[in-house]
């Protein structure tokens, strides 16, 4: 099969994180808008063309003023910086449907290299007669890393917020 364009079917697609909250438990949220550029072969993804991009300030994490302060200049910044990028630079198959995607990931001013573990999930049809496909992908960054460094020392020691920061995602893609 040769590489085809394809579009992240919103609907059926999810971007995830989560955080230690208080040295104890977790806050998991989402990125309510993203969208990607692919141009690939799903069965082999070793010379695939993949870039995705991020709204930052559609985070949700269930809780408004958590979210208004990540959108804000202590985490985000998403006025100055509205959008968050990957861009795959380099792709290894590890197994049958595993893959190792390494790309350039751009949060605020600063990119640094991220290497995602890729499942492909397979393809199907949907009800419509389209051929679809799926894919998980995650990776764990240090949010520190990308300029991410606001902080609350709690007074029995540690930190509000985790440095961690575990990324899902879960993709459906139709042909463009």
């Amino acid at each position: 099969m040769t590489k085809q364009a394809y579009k992240v079917d919103a609907a059926h697609s999810h971007l995830g994180f989560q955080v230690k909250h208080m040295m104890i438990s977790k806050v998991k949220g989402t990125f309510e808008n993203f969208d990607a550029e692919m141009n690939l072969n799903p069965e082999d993804l070793t010379d695939a063309e993949i870039k995705f991009t991020i709204d930052v300030a559609s985070i949700e994490s269930r809780n408004e003023d958590r979210d208004n302060h990540l959108r804000s200049e202590d985490f985000f910044d998403a006025d100055k910086f509205p959008k968050m990028t990957f861009v795959a630079t380099d792709i290894k198959k590890t197994d049958a449907d595993e893959y190792k995607l390494t790309g350039d990931f751009t949060i605020k001013d600063v990119t640094r290299p991220v290497t995602f573990d890729v499942e492909y999930g397979g393809k199907g049809t949907n009800p419509w007669g389209v051929e679809v496909v799926a894919f998980e992908a995650e990776t764990k960054i240090n949010r520190k890393d990308f300029g991410l460094s606001w902080n609350a020392a709690l007074e029995t020691g540690g930190v509000l917020v985790g440095e961690d920061i575990k990324i899902k995602v879960e993709i459906e893609a139709n042909p463009a």
